[in-house]
């Protein structure tokens, strides 16, 4: 039942989904349907769930640098929200379902083997899920067709010209960015952000380190000036 809500959701979009084309494709009645599932939202939760299953199967590799495992594994999330754009909106934060708690819980696998400390680990793992979701989410939505004429090109489209009609003098930026947005490749904007986050993961755990050390120098030198402690 599932596979074939994947199906019609990649067909038709959230609102094309209804129980009764499900009834129909399955060859059964709509109160068949609801045995498995309460209500739509339930399943498209499920649907979503799935569609996380193949990125999220493998157990990180423990030979495999930590921030080379992670960019791989939210690589391996969008392009699946990307190949099913209405799925990311329905992977919860906190999450509930298999494939979701999976997901955080390779993450935060990986964060423990960075030099992050462990009191910091749940933080800068539930950071890393949420911009994997929800930057994916906000990625993607917009390739879901808003009716039956305007696609994720014409969307852009349409929003660029927006901000080109804005006053510059109060959207600097935006009004210079038009064409960013009207041509930037979705996959692109997802990594940039991503590699700035992976960085900033490795550099705050390195300047940690550093200052560890340079603490324990200090500490030295000490003992070298003043001579040990007095027994």
């Amino acid at each position: 039942m599932v596979g074939t809500a994947i199906a019609l959701l990649d067909e038709l979009g959230e609102r094309g989904l209804t129980f009764r084309l499900l009834a129909e494709r399955l060859q059964t009645g709509t109160g068949a349907l609801y045995w498995h599932v309460s209500n739509k939202d339930e399943l498209v939760a499920l649907a979503a769930d799935q569609v996380l299953g193949p990125a999220v199967a493998a157990d990180p590799d423990p030979a495999q640098n930590a921030g080379t495992a992670l960019r791989a594994l939210a690589m391996a999330v969008f392009d699946a929200f990307d190949q099913h754009p209405w799925a990311a909106p329905h992977v919860t934060a906190p999450p509930t379902l298999t494939n979701a708690l999976r997901l955080l819980d390779r993450i935060g696998t990986l964060v423990t083997r960075t030099e992050q400390p462990a009191e910091q680990h749940f933080a800068v793992t539930t950071a890393i899920f949420y911009y994997i979701t929800g930057v994916s989410a906000q990625i993607t939505v917009p390739r879901v067709p808003l009716d039956a004429t305007t696609g994720r090109d014409a969307y852009l489209a349409q929003t660029a010209e927006r901000w080109q009609n804005l006053d510059p003098a109060d959207y600097p930026f935006l009004t210079r960015a038009t064409d960013n947005l009207r041509d930037h490749a979705d996959r692109d904007q997802f990594t940039t952000g991503l590699d700035l986050l992976l960085r900033g993961l490795i550099t705050s755990a390195d300047t940690d380190r550093a200052a560890a050390g340079s603490h324990v120098l200090r500490g030295d030198s000490c003992v070298d000036q003043d001579g040990p402690p007095p027994q």
